[in-house]
């Protein structure tokens, strides 16, 4: 049950705090004083989208917090755990920021949750009908929605919506595999050929760089042979080849060191390069033994780098990514021949589609129980509503092989006058009979609802009269078990409810005021004769509100 609104900044409210209670609740006032703006921020608070021209002229943010007492909604309390969103035992709080450049926020029990959670959480607390309910009533999607809420069947409603897109998925899948067959057939083949081609070429990474390098080796023997030879030759096997000339200068320098002591420190440096000398001819020796010209093996080799060269220029790729397209098109083509099972696609299309099938009979069972009970609750309150003799019927018209919706078209019937058989509701009924028929529909539907709080803003638009006082009634009564607020404009509502709210303006801001008996019969007296209050409108109001505390 609603608690307790605080509202700040929000259209031409500074501030509201207002307390509410058990039973019903009504808000009156002049036209534009704001009332129906109360029910936009509550709204706001429990999830409908908002952007920054909601912001008071000049204020930062508006901000709602709504307070919900939680002991009639023990599922909701579940939804609060399972979502981590506990808070004081007992109680909820829903708080919605929005800034004036038009960012939101959303709080439940101080924890920032999405616009998606807020929702789900004001589903669970409050159910508004709105002051143009009676013209969506004439949508068929809006009949069918209300149903199968009458129904307790939304989620199965939105099951069955899944199923069928599923459904439609897979059979969307089997004729494009169906029609496109022989496209799929030449792309596996031609994937079956790209694969084989580069299978035989057994390409790596590191075999390339080899390959690369032995070549090179290869195509360049000659020249490595003929220079290493040649090193040989000026090291150690010529005449006046570089190490006989340094032993010679070597022992010149032994000679001579008996003439002066400082030629000694110079002749480690020439065993040093004597020593080197000797280990790189040495190494040359075994570089040259090892070293052959082969050219069959070049042959091959080049061959080997020309086929590699030639699949690159084919595929338009450098030799580094043939691996990389090889995998592609064996991951493509083991994709080609699962999707190519068409047996296998039509039996999940078979499965998918009973799937569909169950669910959408499941929900048609319930849509036939529920059509039941509200075309005969909705009859019975159009007696009371000065439509004697009329009738409701809630058609279900079998669509073949269903659709998202369902297995029925869902279209409510209405009959105005005794003996007139049932037409489309927006064939039929005027006005103010849409305007009845609509509100009977509203609390028909409100009272298979589990939700605490029932919010109807201005839905007695249409009527008066005694019609009314008998929309008075029913309110009051679906108050007896419910919280019900009602924005009217009607004295004969207002009448009926246990609490009155005026909404009023001043200087230029919204205000309200909780009513004591005095404020109740000036404001229904105001709602009787306009402007001007006379003693005959108070006594008509006392008189009213008398009647009404009587019964």
């Amino acid at each position: 049950m609603l608690e307790r609104l605080e509202i700040r900044d929000y259209a031409i409210v500074e501030k509201i705090e207002i307390e509410f209670d058990r039973g019903f609740t009504v808000f009156t006032g002049e036209t534009g004083a704001g009332k129906s703006i109360l029910v936009d921020a509550l709204a706001l608070a429990l999830g409908e989208r908002a952007d920054a021209v909601v912001v008071r002229s000049g204020a930062e943010r508006a901000e709602i917090v709504a307070e919900f007492s939680l002991e009639a909604v023990p599922e909701f309390n579940a939804w609060l755990a399972d979502n981590d969103l506990e808070g004081d035992e007992g109680l909820c709080l829903l708080r919605r920021v929005v800034d004036a450049s038009g960012r939101s926020r959303a709080y439940v029990n101080g924890r920032g949750v999405t616009l998606q959670q807020l929702r789900e959480a004001g589903d669970y607390l409050v159910d508004i009908h709105g002051q143009h309910a009676h013209q969506s009533l004439l949508k068929s999607s809006v009949q069918r929605e209300m149903l199968d809420a009458f129904a307790g069947a939304e989620n199965l409603a939105k099951e069955v919506s899944r199923a069928y897109s599923a459904w439609m998925s897979l059979s969307h899948a089997v004729r494009q595999f169906e029609e496109g067959s022989a496209e799929m057939e030449a792309e596996r083949d031609s994937l079956s050929w790209q694969v084989n081609e580069l299978s035989r070429l057994d390409f790596s990474l590191e075999g390339w760089k080899e390959t690369l390098n032995e070549q090179s080796r290869l195509s360049h023997a000659a020249s490595l042979i003929e220079g290493a030879n040649y090193a040989l030759d000026a090291l150690i096997e010529s005449d006046d080849d570089c190490l006989s000339r340094l032993a010679s200068i070597d022992s010149r320098l032994l000679s001579l060191e008996g003439f002066d002591p400082g030629i000694a420190s110079i002749r480690p440096y020439i065993d040093a390069a004597q020593i080197q000398l000797g280990e790189a001819a040495h190494a040359l020796k075994h570089y040259v033994e090892r070293l052959d010209l082969d050219p069959q093996q070049l042959q091959f080799l080049d061959a080997r780098i020309d086929a590699v060269h030639t699949i690159s220029r084919k595929y338009r790729i450098r030799p580094e990514e043939i691996p990389g397209l090889l995998e592609k098109a064996k991951s493509r083509l083991v994709d080609l021949e699962q999707s190519g099972d068409i047996g296998k696609m039509r039996e999940e299309e078979a499965k998918a589609r009973k799937i569909y099938a169950d669910l959408a009979e499941k929900l048609s069972r319930e849509r036939r129980k529920a059509a039941e009970t509200l075309s005969v609750g909705v009859t019975e309150s159009m007696q009371q509503l000065s439509m004697k003799g009329g009738s409701f019927d809630v058609s279900l018209e079998r669509t073949g092989g269903g659709d998202a919706h369902g297995f029925e078209k869902v279209e409510f019937l209405v009959s105005a006058n005794p003996g007139m058989p049932p037409r489309p509701l927006s064939k039929v009924a005027s006005g103010g009979e849409l305007s009845r028929i609509s509100l009977a529909i509203q609390v028909m539907a409100s009272r298979a609802q589990k939700v605490p709080s029932l919010i109807f803003d201005e839905v007695d638009v249409g009527i008066g009269g005694g019609v009314a006082e008998i929309v008075g009634r029913l309110l009051a009564k679906l108050g007896k078990d419910r919280q019900v607020l009602c924005v009217t404009h009607l004295p004969q509502v207002a009448a009926q409810a246990d609490w009155q709210f005026s909404v009023y303006k001043e200087g230029g801001r919204s205000r309200i005021e909780l009513l004591d008996e005095t404020g109740r019969i000036d404001e229904i007296a105001r709602m009787l004769g306009g402007l001007e209050i006379t003693d005959t409108s108070r006594r008509h109001a006392r008189e009213m509100l008398s009647s009404c505390t009587d019964s």
